[in-house]
């Protein structure tokens, strides 16, 4: 996999100076001169590595974690490594985005790409793709043989779309990787920054997304979909899954293989959805869940809690489809 940077990075920096900025008042002098690198997720930091715990659901990642230092709150220290350097703070999610804005200070607001040129001017950068009417094409962007993009299309700097793929018309891809044989049907968007931001009295702070999306091999993505990109991992959709209309999956949500998403739906920032999933049209998926493999969720269903592997279920809270029809036999 690519490991195209989207993002002007800065730093490193010492832990005594992120310390500062997050008003940790820990005693570091052992490590105060520490240097930080990234901003990483639990399971994909390393040892020079920041990361963040905020709640117990995720003590099995944050055991294993390789990350140097860990932003947490003081009930959740021992659910990490000892030689992890933790960083004690009332609000995780707010020390964690200022020290996003130290790595990542552009990444908070998705400014207009000023490199885009239309595609007539770059022919010869690529003579085995298809473009509609005016195209627009940022710097770095690579499309590989026998794609399709449609007309008034945007692929912004440093996108990368593999091999036979077919975006539609008035579509705007910025931040992703897309991989072979993916359809993307007109008007979608992918790549936006998500809903992420912390709620202050005086101004919210918007948090800088710093993830991608990653469309993975047969993947279709029907019209006027959203599909933001991740906040610290990435937003994932996986191989052959095909999703409907309208659909909008927020950041960080991670799609297995072959699921089918119908139109409409709505997922939740983090979610965790597994392989052969079916999702009927309009259904909700609340934040953080893990939906198990081979799960069918009906139509207009509203998910809050985890769904374990091989369920059905519908309504509103989603309940095992058994018991959803004997409580509308009953009305």
């Amino acid at each position: 996999m690519s490991n195209t940077q989207f993002f002007e990075k800065k730093g490193p920096f010492q832990l005594k100076d992120i310390a500062k900025t997050i008003g940790c008042t820990n005693e570091f002098s052992e490590n105060e001169n520490f240097e930080i690198h990234g901003v990483e997720s639990l399971d994909s930091a390393k040892d020079k590595d920041m990361t963040f715990l905020n709640s117990i659901k995720y003590k099995d990642l944050s055991i294993k974690t390789q990350a140097g230092a860990c932003i947490t709150t003081s009930n959740l220290l021992n659910c990490l490594p000892k030689n992890c350097i933790k960083l004690n703070v009332k609000n995780v999610l707010f020390a964690l985005t200022q020290v996003s804005r130290l790595f990542y200070p552009n990444a908070d607001i998705d400014k207009p790409d000023k490199s885009l040129l239309l595609s007539d001017n770059l022919l010869n950068l690529y003579p085995d793709v298809t473009f509609g009417k005016n195209v627009l094409i940022g710097k770095n962007v690579i499309i590989k043989k026998k794609s399709t993009i449609g007309s008034n299309s945007i692929i912004e700097s440093n996108v990368e779309i593999g091999e036979n793929c077919v975006v539609g018309s008035f579509v705007t891809i910025r931040k992703s990787l897309i991989l072979k044989n993916v359809n993307i049907q007109d008007g979608s968007r992918i790549g936006l920054k998500g809903f992420g931001f912390i709620p202050l009295k005086e101004k919210n702070m918007r948090t800088p997304h710093i993830g991608k999306v990653i469309l993975e091999d047969n993947v279709e993505i029907g019209a006027n979909c959203t599909i933001d990109r991740g906040s610290v991992s990435d937003t994932v959709i996986g191989k052959n899954t095909f999703i409907d209309n309208q659909v909008h999956i927020a950041h960080n949500v991670k799609f297995g293989t072959n699921c089918m998403i119908a139109g409409q739906c709505g997922f939740a920032g983090s979610s965790i959805i597994g392989n052969n999933v079916v999702i009927g049209g309009m259904a909700g998926i609340s934040g953080h869940l893990n939906i198990g493999n081979n799960v069918k969720i009906g139509g207009a269903s509203g998910v809050i809690n985890d769904i374990p592997d091989n369920a059905q279920v519908m309504g509103y809270p989603a309940v095992p489809l058994k018991v959803f029809i004997k409580q509308r036999k009953k009305i």
